[in-house]
């Protein structure tokens, strides 16, 4: 066994501030419930040594140059990094060497947007993978080879790990523990932390899933606009295609390409996010909730929170109801 678990976090110019913390928090606390297991010691690597600025405009002190890690990795942690416009920052110097350095590693795990860096390094070729849900269509757009999946936590493949947005750092370091030294230390870590040791639910929680840019026709745009206001009319595909004055078949085919949704698929979708946003700031029960979102029915409200968020409707109040009761 090796005297530690050495950690490199890669660190770089107006990378993101918790990525880079949240991970190293967890194997802190991790050291400290131990007793007698292989501790670990976690390492901040730089473009050139010194200081680096983060996101937050807090800095780092980096421990090691990218150029003095050399071989001795036990886990490459790859936070990320966004522009002002909220597309992933990739720097082909450090693309260069996370490739190289992934080599040496037992494992790999990137951390958000960090995602973008292992695929154009190569190393999520073939593999799925998640990231944040904002930039996952960014990243199934530019490496075609990597199957991405928005909605996880978390995902490994091989010896590749992949995190989702921001917070969720915390619960891939927390994986990473319980693989090293089981779901006892792990659990004890989640407690120290005040966290689940493992999320209920996906990203799908926290994304807005209905924002969509506007598509290239006024009637479908105008529809949806429609829809939204009016969730307990009759939106079935036959009521809808009479609305634009087309075909049923021929509206289905059009709505599907404009949208990337079925009429029935983005109906439901908008019921659900209606019915998000009455949870979350009121206390009317879960029957009056379905009623007024167009679900009909408590059981249908469950069905389809299950189907598209993974949790229930009780369970998805309590952990963001943000009006007072």
């Amino acid at each position: 066994m090796p005297a530690s678990h050495r950690v490199i976090v890669a660190v770089f110019p107006d990378v993101d501030l918790l990525d880079v913390t949240g991970p190293a928090e967890v194997f802190a606390v991790a050291n400290r419930e131990m007793d007698g297991r292989v501790p670990y010691e976690v390492l901040l690597a730089g473009p050139d040594g010194g200081q680096v600025r983060t996101s937050a405009g807090v800095r780092l002190a980096t421990d090691l140059t990218f150029d003095e890690v050399g071989d001795r990795v036990d886990t490459l942690v790859v936070p990320g990094a966004v522009d002002a416009a909220g597309v992933p920052v990739i720097d082909s110097r450090l693309v260069g060497w996370i490739a190289e350095t992934s080599e040496h590693a037992r494992r790999v795990a990137s951390v958000c947007v960090g995602a973008h860096l292992l695929a154009a390094a190569g190393l999520l070729a073939g593999r799925t993978a998640t990231t944040h849900w904002a930039t996952a269509e960014r990243l199934a757009a530019d490496h075609p080879d990597v199957t991405v999946d928005p909605d996880p936590i978390y995902i490994r493949s091989g010896k590749v790990w992949t995190g989702a947005g921001i917070s969720s750092c915390m619960d891939l370091a927390l994986a990473l523990v319980a693989e090293d030294h089981g779901e006892r230390l792990a659990l004890a870590v989640a407690r120290q932390l005040v966290m689940y040791l493992k999320r209920q639910g996906g990203q799908s929680q926290f994304s807005v899933p209905l924002w969509q840019a506007p598509t290239e026709r006024r009637d479908i745009d105008e529809l949806r606009v429609w829809i939204t206001a009016n969730l307990t009319a009759d939106l079935s595909a036959a009521a809808l295609a009479e609305r634009v004055c087309l075909s049923e078949r021929h509206f289905a085919r059009v709505f599907r390409k404009e949208t990337g949704a079925t009429p029935a698929a983005y109906v439901e979708a908008a019921r659900v996010e209606a019915a998000r946003r009455l949870l979350e700031g009121t206390d009317e029960p879960l029957d009056r909730v379905a009623a007024a979102c167009g679900l009909g029915s408590a059981e249908t409200l469950h069905r389809a929170f299950r189907r598209r968020l993974g949790t229930t409707p009780a369970t998805y109040r309590r952990r963001f109801r943000t009006a007072a009761a």
